[in-house]
C-alpha cells in the first residue's frame, strides 16, 4: 500500500487547519504557502474534504476553511480513507465475504488480513489533534534551533 501525494497533502492540510486558532477560517493561499503545495491542488483536495463534511467554508474577506469538528474527532484513517479509498493491501480483501476464487487455498490471505488490520490500527489510533500537537512541538524546536526527539 502506498499513500498518494493527494492523501499526504490532505493530511497536511487538515493538520494545518487543526493548528489554527479555534473558529478561525484559514485561506487556501496561506495553507499553500506554509505547506509548499500548489493552491490549485489544495482546492481540489478541499472540495473532497468539504463534500464529506470534514471542513466548513466561508466566503469574503474573512473567509476560508476551518475544521467542521474538533481535531480530536478526526483520525488519520478517516482522512486517508476519504481521499485514498480502501487502505487494504490487496483488492481481493475488499469484498465481504471474500469472493476471490483462490481465497480457500490462498497461503497469503492471513498475511494480507494481518497487514490490513495493522495499518488500520495505526491510522485509526492517531487523531488530527495528536498530529497538530506533534507539529507544534516540531515547529517550536525548529524555531529554537534544536533537534526534536521522538
Amino acid at each position: 500500500m502506498k499513500i498518494s501525494t493527494r492523501g499526504r497533502y490532505a493530511l497536511r492540510m487538515m493538520v494545518d487547519l487543526a493548528m489554527a486558532p479555534e473558529g478561525e477560517f484559514v485561506t487556501i493561499k496561506s495553507i499553500a504557502a506554509r505547506q509548499g503545495i500548489s493552491d490549485k491542488y489544495l482546492e481540489q483536495i478541499v472540495t473532497m474534504l468539504s463534500r464529506a463534511g470534514f471542513v466548513k467554508s466561508a466566503r469574503g474577506a474573512q473567509g476560508g476553511y476551518k475544521l467542521a469538528m474538533p481535531a480530536e474527532s478526526y483520525t488519520a484513517g478517516m482522512i486517508l480513507r476519504l481521499i485514498e479509498g480502501s487502505l487494504l493491501p490487496v483488492a481481493c480483501m475488499e469484498d465481504e465475504p471474500n469472493e476471490c476464487p483462490r481465497c480457500a487455498r490462498c497461503v497469503a490471505l492471513d498475511l494480507w488480513k494481518q497487514l490490513g488490520e495493522a495499518v488500520n490500527s495505526v491510522v485509526d489510533s492517531v487523531t488530527l489533534a495528536d498530529l497538530a500537537e506533534k507539529q507544534k512541538r516540531i515547529n517550536d524546536v525548529c524555531l529554537s534551533g534544536g533537534t526534536e526527539s521522538k
